[in-house]
């Protein structure tokens, strides 16, 4: 640990999502020694169906009242606030917030998940769209830029007035008190160009929004201020503190699962099944099934795939269960004679996209646990297909694989991916977007890059190592169920 380590030895990391804010502090070994949430709840707009909308000021209220929580938990430890070396936020991506030029809301914030700008969408699709094919993306209703159109169009007085900025932009710009700049990963839904790193000529050419409506952007991990002496007052934290430029949630939840260098992926398995990695080059898939960020560091691409698979069968399949139970009876049950792809929805998107594809279950089961392991066991097989799909692209994939979100907590699931996979799953203490918010703002202050920060506070809690026998048994297993795939027309 370096001296300048040594005397500030603490980081703040904030992340905003719809629901609230999450605050955490850890020290340069990833160590987290406080923590604090709070919840203000998703308000939906009065307005028509699609529309969601939040007032940003519940936004920094709750950001103020998580940042007093953890300098009280500090307090208690005898450990002084000037040891928090410096802070960064993170929120959603797609997000927008139109403010006057002091950085006062002009409007409620429209959401990611808004629809409303589906004309607007086609229309910015249409000019966009040699960007956005270099870049290998397309414009749709959850980006930022369409929704900005939206305003031009239905609220003309308002965007003569306005410039516009991002959730992690408007709080780390109550932090720092101004409003100009952003990182490049919220940038991506806005429109900026990733490989010429400037905001595109059409924007203002073509749609009519000035570029001096846009934020600077910079890097994810740069410096963009210090902590002002009203923000001081109002969080606790000292003027002066650095407030490090921040990313959208899901790129610092990839970079806190230490899937930060090339060939590194994360599986986040929650309801879906989300696959992040890290690549030397940008790839672009032609069926548009994946598409990249650009990481903090500007070297490599964090190319990023989501299935409409993932756990989200327990619920529906097995309501109400004792899912811990199951596990450990299913264990004995590995591997099964069913091949299963646990879609739930009709449709699927990744690793190939098919509107019309549909669960199937192929055997008859003898009973339900034996289902209920075939189920853990068709979501591996999916899995495996995917990395293969993301490699026949070119894209590069390492020995080992992270695994976050719920299905990472279940033992012999893991045990079951290890083996389908063949690679040695690490499971992180903290694979949470807050986290990394903690590691963009010890890259700034503490260590020369964001891939040295994860590789020096990522905690890896479990490793998880293939079984041999259960390899060598899982092998024309898989290759049954991407026949099946094969003959339904899932696979072409």
């Amino acid at each position: 640990m370096s001296d300048k380590t040594a005397k500030a030895q603490l980081v703040l990391g904030i992340d905003a999502g719809t629901q609230g804010v999450r605050a955490l502090v850890a020290g340069p070994d990833g160590h987290v020694v406080a923590s604090a949430s709070v919840a203000f709840g998703f308000r939906g707009a009065s307005g028509p169906e699609g529309w969601a909308e939040q007032n940003p000021a519940d936004w920094w209220a709750a950001t103020a009242e998580c940042v007093r929580a953890v300098l009280r938990q500090l307090s208690a430890m005898e450990r002084p606030v000037s040891q928090v070396a410096a802070l960064s936020v993170v929120s959603t991506s797609g997000t927008i917030l139109a403010v006057d030029d002091g950085g006062q809301p002009l409007r409620p914030a429209i959401l990611y998940h808004d629809s409303r700008a589906t004309d607007e969408a086609a229309q910015v699709a249409q000019v966009g769209a040699a960007m956005a094919d270099r870049l290998g993306y397309a414009f749709n209703t959850s980006f930022a830029l369409p929704k900005i159109v939206w305003m031009q169009r239905h609220e003309p007085n308002l965007f003569a007035a306005a410039r516009f900025i991002h959730a992690a932009d408007f709080i780390a710009g109550r932090f720092i008190g101004s409003y100009n700049v952003t990182d490049h990963t919220n940038a991506l839904k806005t429109g900026f160009d990733l490989v010429a790193y400037r905001w595109p000529d059409f924007i203002e050419r073509d749609l009519g929004i000035p570029l001096a409506k846009l934020p600077r952007v910079v890097c994810p991990g740069e410096i963009m201020g210090t902590v002002s002496a009203d923000a001081a007052e109002a969080t606790g934290l000292p003027a002066g503190t650095p407030v490090v430029a921040g990313a959208t949630d899901g790129v610092a939840a990839q970079l806190a699962s230490g899937a930060a260098k090339a060939g590194a992926w994360t599986s986040s398995l929650g309801a879906t099944l989300v696959l992040k990695g890290v690549n030397s080059e940008l790839v672009r898939d032609p069926l548009g099934r994946v598409y990249s960020h650009l990481h903090p560091e500007r070297t490599w691409w964090l190319p990023g795939a989501a299935s409409n698979t993932g756990a989200e069968w327990m619920m529906r399949t097995f309501p109400g269960e004792d899912y811990a139970a199951l596990d450990r009876r299913a264990s004995d049950l590995l591997p099964t004679p069913l091949l299963v792809y646990p879609l739930v929805r009709r449709g699927e998107r990744f690793p190939f996209v098919v509107p019309e594809a549909e669960r199937f279950v192929v055997g008859r089961p003898r009973y339900r646990l034996e289902l209920y392991a075939a189920h853990l066991e068709g979501v591996a097989y999916l899995e495996r297909l995917g990395y293969e799909t993301l490699q026949g692209l070119g894209l590069e994939v390492g020995p080992a694989v992270t695994i976050t979100g719920g299905g990472a907590r279940s033992a012999v699931w893991s045990r079951v991916r290890a083996a389908v996979l063949n690679r040695r799953l690490l499971r992180p203490e903290a694979a949470e977007s807050a986290m990394g918010a903690c590691l963009l703002a010890a890259s700034a202050v503490w260590f020369e890059s964001v891939g040295r920060a994860a590789a020096a506070m990522v905690r890896i809690a479990e490793t998880i190592e293939p079984d041999p026998a259960l390899v060598e048994a899982y092998a024309p297993r898989y290759a049954g169920f991407v026949q099946e795939c094969r003959e339904r027309g899932y696979i072409r």
